[in-house]
Order: structure tokens, then C-alpha cells, then sequence
């Protein structure tokens, strides 16, 4: 318990106002940017859905736009075939299942085709205000380094963990405040153990201790 209370009080002091970084008005849009940020920036992804949620802010919408014209718009975000394959399948989903609605729990969102947990819990946490923890590449390496996690747990697993020792009315903040550590201080490579105030809990062998 004390070692989560450190983290906790170091990310709230670094991050305090940590949030979304995604720029959507409905839980579809959520859920299109969601997808899109796999291996792009936050950044870029809101200036491909400026474009993209003026044309299709609906599945339907979406679903008229078609591939071709998706694939354009959404060429910059990179991996662009995969995506917008996912998307007009999701799209496609929502509006032959669900009636066009993004459904607002876990078993629901994780049948979409293109939907794993990661995506699920963050349409959960700030499109329907639920307490989760997305866990991706960076809360998941910031979670082994601090012990949080076992080195060699599944994402599902980390979330599971997490769960279990960060108070549930903090799992969306932590999520939040733990991508940007992540980004921010501790990077995948040459992370900035010099400037890290858990770097005596941190379990990484390979510190990088000077500037």
C-alpha cells in the first residue's frame, strides 16, 4: 500500500489534470480515435478526425463514407489498411446489432469486430464515465518497472493487478497520469531515471542515471 501511495502521489503531482487526449463529442467518435491511435500519436489522430468525424460522425455515416475514401483520410495514422478494415467492420456491427449505438459494457464492446479490452475500457472510462484501467504499451512497461505487474503478464493480467491495488475511484486518473510517465519520464528506450522521483522502487535494471 505505501508503494502505491508514492506512485500516486508523484503522478498527481506531475499530472494532476491528466486526461483523454482524444478529441471526440460521442462515444462512437471515442471509439473510431481509439482505434486510429494504435502506434500513432494523440496529436496526429486528432487531425485525421477533424476531417474524418465531419463526414462520419455516425457508423452509418461511416458506413456511406466507404473504405476508399477512409483509407485516404486516415492514411497519416499509418497501419491504415488494418484500421480502416476495423472500422468499417465495427461500424458495420453497430449498425446491423446495436442498432447504431455504442453499448455502454465490456462483453457488449469487446464483440465488436476490432475491439480488444484496451479499446473497451477506454470508451468505458471517458465516454461513460465507468472507473477502468486501459492498459497499453506504456502503462504496461511503467507497471512491470515499478513492480506493479509480473515481468511477464499479459496486458489482461496487468489489469487485473492494477485493479486489485490502485483504488477504483483513481483507475481512470492512474491510466491517464501513467501513459504520459510513460511517455513523458519512462520511456521504452533511455528512459530519464535521473529525473524520477520512483527510481528507488523502480525494478528496470538498465537505469539510465545520467542526463
Amino acid at each position: 500500500m505505501e508503494k502505491i501511495n508514492k506512485i500516486l502521489s508523484y503522478f498527481n503531482r506531475l499530472y494532476p489534470d491528466a486526461q483523454c487526449a482524444l478529441n471526440f463529442s460521442n462515444a462512437y467518435e471515442l471509439l473510431i480515435a481509439t482505434i486510429l491511435s494504435a502506434q500513432c500519436t494523440d496529436k496526429r489522430v486528432n487531425i485525421v478526425t477533424r476531417e474524418l468525424f465531419a463526414l462520419a460522425p455516425t457508423p452509418q455515416k461511416m458506413l456511406d463514407l466507404g473504405e476508399k475514401k477512409l483509407k485516404e483520410i486516415i492514411h497519416p495514422c499509418g497501419f491504415y489498411n488494418n484500421k480502416s478494415k476495423s472500422i468499417m467492420e465495427t461500424s458495420k456491427d453497430l449498425v446491423e446489432n446495436f442498432n447504431g449505438i455504442v453499448p455502454g459494457d465490456m462483453e457488449s464492446l469487446t464483440k465488436l469486430k476490432g475491439v480488444g479490452r484496451k479499446t473497451a475500457n477506454v470508451v468505458l472510462a471517458n465516454a461513460f464515465n465507468e472507473q477502468t484501467i486501459a492498459v497499453d504499451t506504456h502503462v504496461h512497461r511503467v507497471s512491470i518497472r515499478l513492480g506493479l505487474t509480473k515481468p511477464n503478464s499479459t496486458p489482461y493480467e496487468c489489469e487485473k493487478d492494477l485493479i486489485e491495488i490502485v483504488p477504483k475511484e483513481k483507475h481512470t486518473k492512474f491510466h491517464h497520469q501513467t501513459i504520459l510517465f510513460g511517455r513523458n519520464i519512462c520511456s521504452s528506450l533511455r528512459p530519464k531515471c535521473y529525473n524520477c522521483e520512483l527510481v528507488d522502487i523502480c525494478l528496470y535494471a538498465n537505469k539510465n542515471l545520467k542526463k
